[in-house]
């Protein structure tokens, strides 16, 4: 049994969440190649400004991540989505410069996925909620998301969905029958302990996912993952389903001292143990018909 192992190696938390994540290119590109090693297939980074210390969407910092890591390893390596809220999804330009590093990277043709979350929630924690604090947004109106699965159907890039909520997968699911020629999006399921958006890692909650999934997209290729989570308790279901698996520092709760090769070991350890293996990224392409 072939199960996808992706490795998020940093997220937009900078160090001060998560001290071990990887900062510069060439940190990146070691944490890549070590993962690949682990049993990762697919890797998932954000660039970083190592003068700052901040997030930066450049697509020339994306090509020497991408390039670096895919010239040790032979795996699927995909960048993120500038974060917006507020007001600043509605301004004018907006939409051009938030998929500006993916149009470069797609003309190059360095993406084989690329992220496209169909929907927008609350990010907001559980500590923050009971003091009474109202987070953050994540936005993606609608014609943000078109606009990733235009991109995907031009370039040929698999959409990686990240499902904060149920409606994320309905919506996806409708988007992506509307745009013919769109590849099969990966729906990736986004749990949380720390955050109170969707559910918690719990197996009644992945059924119901699962469940979703069926009446709406039967067969499409799913992964769980999430946010300031530990996925571990749904591995054994996860790979009793057919599902796939994230870890990575993008993803463990703030502060783990864990590094992102290790946390890929013990997810390999663990899909043999419920008789499985990480598979390749040869294997994921060809159960995509990206091969």
């Amino acid at each position: 049994m072939q199960v996808w192992i992706e490795a998020a190696l940093n997220g937009p938390w900078t160090r001060a969440r998560q001290p071990r994540m990887p900062l510069t290119v060439a940190e990146i590109v070691a944490e890549g190649v070590a993962c690949a090693q682990a049993g990762a297939a697919v890797i998932h980074v954000h660039a970083y400004d190592p003068a700052t210390g901040r997030q930066n969407d450049d697509p020339d910092t994306y090509a020497a991540i991408i390039e670096g890591i895919r010239a040790a390893a032979d795996v699927i390596v995909y960048p993120t989505l500038p974060f917006v809220q507020s007001a600043e999804a509605f301004r004018p330009g907006a939409l051009e410069a938030r998929y500006a590093a993916v149009e470069v990277l797609g003309r190059r043709g360095l993406l084989e996925w690329a992220v496209v979350d169909p929907g927008s929630t609350n990010l907001v924690t559980v500590a923050e909620a009971a003091r009474a604090e109202p987070g953050s947004v994540y936005l993606n109106p609608g014609e943000h998301v078109l606009r990733g699965l235009r991109l995907a159907v031009e370039h040929r890039f698999v959409p990686s969905y990240a499902v904060y909520e149920p409606g994320f997968l309905r919506l996806g699911a409708a988007l992506a029958r509307s745009l013919p020629g769109c590849p099969p999006p990966l729906y990736r399921f986004m749990f949380s302990d720390h955050f109170t958006f969707g559910f918690p890692p719990a197996p009644y909650a992945l059924e119901a996912y699962l469940r979703l999934m069926e009446a709406t997209t039967p067969g499409s290729p799913w992964m769980v993952a999430g946010l300031g989570v530990d996925i571990r308790p749904l591995v054994p279901l996860a790979v009793a389903r057919g599902g796939h698996l994230r870890v990575g520092l993008e993803d463990a709760p703030f502060g783990t001292q864990t590094s992102n090769a290790a946390l890929v070991e013990e997810m390999a350890t663990l899909v043999a143990l419920e008789g499985g293996r990480p598979a390749t990224a040869a294997e994921i392409r060809q159960a995509l018909g990206s091969a």
